[in-house]
């Protein structure tokens, strides 16, 4: 498995990571496809000022176009605080190898060493059991549940936060 940043001939992967009803159920309904050309811009644009780690996750480091999902790294302003946030997505074809956990696993490892992401919150939807196992899995602290907004929708997560100052 090879993780890499985001690229900006990355669109279709995001159209069909983010734009497929199925991948996007729990997290409020897929996004439009017309979006991605610019979400991938400032995506892009946001691992090359350092301010995200937005990694492809690709399964044959022969073909590093072949995109299987993508695990993300960032930082935001949540009430008056702010808080660093992993998110992951995995095709369906690709899903129960464990990419999505080994990548996981691999990014909060450079997030460890790099020393400045803190405490790490992960927001599955209850209901995601997949996610919420990797969660478990890797070490993460299960601090509640919550309601959050994501793509103008309101779902309820629970709250894991990781603590990437520990080693």
């Amino acid at each position: 498995m090879l993780l890499r940043d985001v690229e900006l001939d990355d669109v279709e992967a995001y159209v069909r990571m983010r734009c497929d009803p199925a991948m996007m159920a729990e997290l409020g309904g897929p996004l439009k496809p017309e979006e991605m050309p610019a979400k991938v811009e400032r995506d892009v644009a946001s691992v090359a000022d350092g301010s995200s780690w937005i990694k492809m996750i690709v399964v044959d480091e022969t073909r590093p176009e072949d995109v299987a999902g993508t695990v993300t790294l960032w930082s935001h302003e949540e009430g008056r605080e702010r808080i660093s946030e992993i998110g992951w997505m995995v095709l369906p074809e690709f899903q129960g190898r464990g990419l999505a956990k080994r990548a996981v696993a691999a990014v909060l490892d450079d997030a460890r060493a790099d020393g400045r992401w803190g405490l790490i919150h992960a927001f599955p939807s209850v209901t995601n059991g997949p996610s919420n196992g990797i969660c478990r899995s890797l070490g993460f602290t299960l601090a509640g549940e919550r309601e959050m907004l994501f793509n103008g929708s309101l779902f309820t997560s629970n709250d894991w936060v990781f603590d990437a100052g520990v080693r």
